[in-house]
């Protein structure tokens, strides 16, 4: 009996001995070796809608938050300033191809009397002829820029996505190039790691990533796509003579800077919603495909 008690406990020192070791080693290669990061980033491409034509707004039929799909009316400009532009247009148009008819009837009979018309005469009604030729060309191009201001008049999504920022109501008057909504696009999201220079080794185009978001327990699978070839260098700064600012300070410690690494998600798992400026962890590398990879994104976010 003592014999097997012993045993036991030899047996349980043994294991715990072995499971720090483990622990010790996941925790060295989690923080010291294997590329990671807690400073991950959500990011997307947000489109900033603004008009082309101003314009008094007499329909809103979005609300913020809202999805859309590409071709979606986002709001309406009051039309009948566009439809009095087209009417006047068109005279315009009607009224020079009149006057090209009749300068081109004046050159013809000025033709059949040759011998009796100067030639000059002959060159001064083919000139009115071109001139006018010219007017309705250029009435032509404002009726067709009259109609594309009616077709600007309704602002369509340019992606499928989501209403944001939405500070519109029927009765503003929209001003040209000023966005009053943006529309975020729902299929362009990917994360920002900004990895420690000293991990860099381990990180490159193609890598397995894993990416654990602060608000949710599931591991977004992904892969590397681009790495930064650059970042700001404060000590670069001329100043106003053009000579290089250089820091005096400099700290026993030096921390290392850090670069931003694009992550592609490859598949984002139901029920996990995204948005912008969400925090992530990241792990890249062939370790993140295996077992011990999860436990590593676990230490990283519960040590």
């Amino acid at each position: 009996m003592l014999l097997l008690r012993n045993s036991i406990r030899v047996l349980l020192t043994l294991a715990v001995v072995v499971a720090a070791m483990v622990l010790g080693y996941t925790l060295w290669n989690t923080y010291m070796v294997a590329p990671w990061t807690r400073d991950g980033r959500v990011r997307v491409y947000v489109v900033d809608v603004a008009p082309e034509v101003p314009g008094t707004v007499v329909q809103v039929p979005v609300v913020d938050n809202q999805y859309v799909h590409r071709g979606d009316p986002l709001y309406v400009l009051d039309p009948v300033r566009f439809h009095l532009a087209i009417s006047e247009a068109q005279a315009r148009l009607d009224s020079a191809r009149a006057d090209l008819k009749l300068r081109q009837s004046d050159a013809r009979r000025r033709m059949g009397l040759g011998g009796i018309v100067s030639a000059e005469e002959l060159e001064r009604f083919n000139s009115n002829v071109e001139t006018q030729q010219a007017a309705v060309d250029a009435a032509q191009a404002a009726l067709g820029v009259a109609r594309l201001n009616l077709q600007r008049s309704v602002l369509y999504s340019p992606v499928n996505g989501y209403i944001t920022n939405l500070n519109l109501r029927v009765g503003d008057y929209a001003t040209v190039g000023q966005p009053r909504l943006a529309v975020i696009d729902a299929d362009s999201f990917w994360v920002n790691g900004y990895f420690e220079e000293t991990k860099m080794w381990g990180v490159h185009v193609g890598d397995v990533a894993r990416v654990k978001l602060m608000g949710y327990r599931e591991i977004i699978p992904g892969h590397v796509i681009s790495i930064a070839r650059g970042i700001n260098d404060q000590n670069g700064t001329p100043d106003r003579l053009g000579l290089q600012d250089v820091s005096p300070i400099f700290t026993w410690v030096r921390l290392a800077q850090r670069i931003p690494v694009r992550v592609h998600l490859d598949r984002v798992p139901p029920g996990v919603v995204l948005s912008a400026g969400m925090t992530a962890t990241i792990s890249v590398g062939p370790e993140s495909r295996s077992s011990r990879g999860v436990l590593a994104t676990w230490l990283q976010n519960h040590l």
